[in-house]
């Protein structure tokens, strides 16, 4: 452990000698037919305001090779006039139906501008796919629908960006944030705004959607979300948010994101000057058995005197984002075996060292032949991240990385942290 290692890097996408420029990664995993699909906004410049359209490339899946198909541009992704931007993948398992989220800004109408004059020209838009991302639906616009009269609350809104989930029960949801419009002058003008993290979600296989209450306390951005289990039984769906008070901020709900409840920071989880975007993934934590370590998922009604259907697989979590305090820079990934306790998290492991800034990670299970893991299949995990030797946002690049790894290069003064109830729990040795 603590050696310096650095996982195989691929640029997907990268700065064009003419300025175009590939920003906000957005990362889905298929599992039903091994396919990655690596999603980014492609920008006339780096600037937010010259965002344009949405692209993809999608990938399969070798063990731990990845082919990699050309990028395509999602032309159907789009309103007339407006800019496509936060791409956020969602794949129904129920259904088969892959849905991209994303929003669309009018012109080139900066959020910065936005939130000053509460004057919102955002939409919330979605695209379909039957087939794994090889073809598209037409761009519906869900605004009106969805959020209706309280978009005059306002002033902007975003979301994720990166995957949305789906939870066993099938309930479908979208991480999103908004600046909310809290008080006037009298004449009209806007006073104050105020940034919350909320969720999107369908109960009905995404014919129709709804939006949650804000997270109330803390002043909280871009965000992903996580259902976290534990072994007895109970289960909280866990938000983890960007903030500018230098850490992250992380937030429970009990009702799978209808309501949050208060945003408590998490210490060991820094964020640079403004924040930074960065990404979390649930899986079920590994067992070791005699034949050595494998997923929980994975024993569910196994004949071989493992756990069975009535055991409960308790989450872990696996975090990316900008290791320094002080700027985007050094991409690293901490890990939590019991994420609901914000002390829980190890120092990271820096997967990139340099200027790096949002990513978005993937969970997979592999044949073990293709690692070097004995025993069932391996764990492992993809990162989508931007990166670049003087900015952030020269490339996005893809790795791929196991839970061995992760384990064998977390520093040495970072073990995997205890919980603070004693439990039953899985390990790793």
């Amino acid at each position: 452990m603590g050696s310096r290692h650095f996982p195989a890097r691929t640029v997907l996408f990268e700065k064009e000698s003419t300025g175009v420029t590939y920003r906000v990664p957005a990362l889905l995993y298929l599992p039903c037919v091994a396919k990655l699909l690596a999603f980014a906004e492609e920008r006339l410049s780096a600037d937010d305001a010259h965002a344009n359209l949405l692209v993809l490339r999608r990938g399969t899946v070798y063990g731990s090779y990845v082919e990699w198909e050309d990028m395509r541009v999602l032309e159907t992704a789009a309103l007339q006039h407006h800019r496509s931007m936060n791409p956020c993948p969602l794949y129904d398992e129920f259904t088969g139906t892959l849905f991209l989220f994303f929003i669309t800004v009018l012109g080139r109408t900066p959020e910065a501008f936005q939130i000053v004059t509460g004057q919102n020209v955002t939409r919330l838009c979605c695209v379909t796919s039957a087939d794994q991302g090889l073809s598209w639906s037409k761009a519906t616009d869900l605004t009106q629908q969805v959020i209706g009269r309280a978009i005059k609350e306002w002033a902007t809104f975003a979301l994720g960006p990166g995957h949305g989930i789906q939870l066993r029960s099938g309930r479908l949801l979208v991480p999103a944030y908004s600046y909310h419009i809290d008080c006037k002058e009298c004449f009209g003008q806007l006073c104050k705004t105020t940034p919350h993290s909320f969720a999107f979600y369908s109960d009905d296989h995404g014919q129709g959607w709804r939006f949650g209450e804000f997270i109330p306390n803390l002043q909280t951005g871009e965000c992903q979300l996580v259902s976290v289990d534990e072994e007895d039984g109970s289960n909280v769906l866990y938000c983890n948010a960007r903030s500018s008070l230098g850490f992250r901020v992380q937030a429970l709900s009990t009702d799978d994101g209808a309501v949050f409840h208060g945003g408590q920071l998490v210490p060991r989880l820094v964020e640079p000057p403004h924040g930074c975007h960065g990404s979390i993934i649930g899986f079920p934590a590994p067992l070791v058995t005699s034949t050595g370590p494998r997923s929980c998922a994975s024993f569910q009604g196994d004949p071989q005197g493992t756990p069975g259907p009535f055991f409960q697989a308790p989450t872990w979590v696996l975090y990316s984002h900008p290791t320094s305090s002080m700027s985007r820079v050094n991409m690293g990934v901490h890990l939590s075996t019991f994420p609901r306790d914000a002390d829980s998290w190890t120092e990271p492991w820096v997967i990139y060292e340099g200027p790096s800034a949002y990513s978005d990670l993937a969970y997979m299970e592999l044949p073990h032949s293709q690692f070097p893991v004995s025993g069932g299949p391996a764990i492992a995990f993809a990162c989508l991240y931007e990166n670049g030797k003087r900015s952030p946002y020269e490339q996005i690049s893809f790795s791929m990385f196991t839970l061995h790894d992760v384990l064998q290069n977390i520093p040495l003064t970072a073990a995997v942290p205890h919980r603070k109830r004693r439990r039953r729990s899985c390990c790793v040795c």
